[in-house]
């Protein structure tokens, strides 16, 4: 599951210029998240659309006041912890049953709640366990940032609230998503630099990718057929060049097929495009399930795999469904099950064979194929155990 980046920009980052500054740039990177003060809430709402965490202390009534007014602007959640116990800011007491900052978690107010805990020492470990029971988002920021301390925290506390680990560059954030395989949950950034901020949503998204393993088949058949309705994938991004997507006529076995990346005498590159086949075939999407190409629209998201299995989500732009005639392609895998699709007769359309690219006009028996095979049946896109023939 791919986790959530949060930005730092409350007030020790700066004046409300170097904060916005901050928040603009996780807005124009695609962050989840921004943690600020109170007072800056609806300046927040007002630069565009994000998820808003802001501090709040014990006591702080005018926060709940307008929670509950008829026009509130006020955050998603409010995070407990800064200028109290979480932070230091106040010694934490003995005995956490008397703790200011636990007593302001536990309290039965129906707002979404965060515990902010800066990792000071073993005691404060078990403070963040402690706020954990409460919170719904607990961050955890370690003053060396260490794995010890969050792999404990991940281990202890990692199936009960949305772990957050503070973080001040990208390479900590990947290591903060990795640590014990299971990872944070989620990542709170304390960086100005909009590089350091793109790329830390760029580990974001790499640690919520699959890798596929793909492998060959051979081709046993090609022949010509007639006209069915197939269609192009138009996308919001640019392919590279061993990019495509996974298409097929049997959900069990899909075939790679190239974006429309090289260049053509006959038309100009579409790099955006995936000539994908006919209506009735599947694509693999973001999530591992598949979709029929005809239920594809404008707005949906595809799996974009490359031709190593590396994949990447992109937003569908334009669906394009015309007649034309197609080839019928049919590969053998090694265990020996028959895998087919329909392609466009059409030199443009690339697969991805052991010689290398391949248009599908010059495709023979015995050329292997690029392609991803997997045992499970499906049911409207869903892996399920049962017997389904496919031919």
């Amino acid at each position: 599951m791919t986790g959530d980046v949060w930005i730092k920009a409350d007030d020790t980052v700066g004046d409300w210029e170097e904060r916005r500054a901050r928040i603009t740039a996780a807005l124009e990177a695609g962050a989840d998240w921004v943690l600020v003060e109170s007072e800056d809430v609806e300046r927040v709402r007002e630069l565009g659309e994000i998820s808003i965490a802001a501090f709040r202390t014990d006591g702080d009534v005018s926060l709940i006041d307008d929670a509950e007014s008829d026009d509130p602007v006020h955050p998603d959640a409010y995070v407990v912890g800064k200028n109290g116990e979480g932070d230091g800011t106040i010694d934490l007491p003995a005995d956490f049953s008397g703790s200011a900052d636990l007593s302001t978690l536990r309290r039965d107010d129906g707002l979404t709640t965060g515990a902010y805990v800066r990792i000071l020492g073993s005691e404060y470990e078990s403070f963040a366990e402690a706020a954990a029971d409460a919170a719904d988002h607990t961050i955890v920021v370690g003053e060396d940032w260490t794995i010890i301390p969050l792999e404990n925290l991940i281990a202890r506390i990692g199936e009960e609230t949305d772990l957050i680990a503070g973080v001040t560059s990208a390479e900590e954030a990947r290591t903060a998503f990795e640590t014990l395989e299971i990872g944070a949950d989620s990542v709170l950034l304390d960086s100005s630099d909009p590089d350091e901020i793109r790329r830390t949503v760029e580990v974001r998204d790499d640690a919520g990718r699959e890798s596929l393993d793909l492998t060959w088949g051979e081709v046993i058949e090609i022949e010509q057929i007639g006209s069915a309705d197939r269609v192009c994938v138009d996308t919001g991004s640019l392919l590279e060049d061993d990019e495509g997507m996974l298409v097929g006529s049997m959900s069990r076995g899909l075939v790679f097929v190239h974006a429309e990346t090289a260049q053509s005498p006959y038309v100009a590159s579409r790099p955006f495009r995936v000539n994908a086949g006919a209506v009735h075939a599947y694509v693999r999407t973001p999530d591992g399930g598949t979709k029929y190409l005809s239920e594809l629209g404008s707005g949906d998201e595809v799996c974009v795999v490359d031709t190593e299995g590396n994949t990447r989500e992109a937003v569908v732009g334009r669906v394009k469904i015309e007649q034309r005639p197609m080839f019928r392609v049919a590969i053998e895998a090694d265990d020996g099950d028959r895998i087919e699709t329909l392609l466009q007769n059409a030199e443009t359309i690339k697969v991805a064979t052991r010689e290398g690219r391949k248009a599908v006009t010059d495709l023979a028996a015995g050329d292997e194929l690029r392609f991803y095979h997997e045992e499970t049946a499906r049911h409207f896109g869903e892996e399920v155990e049962e017997s389904i023939i496919e031919k």
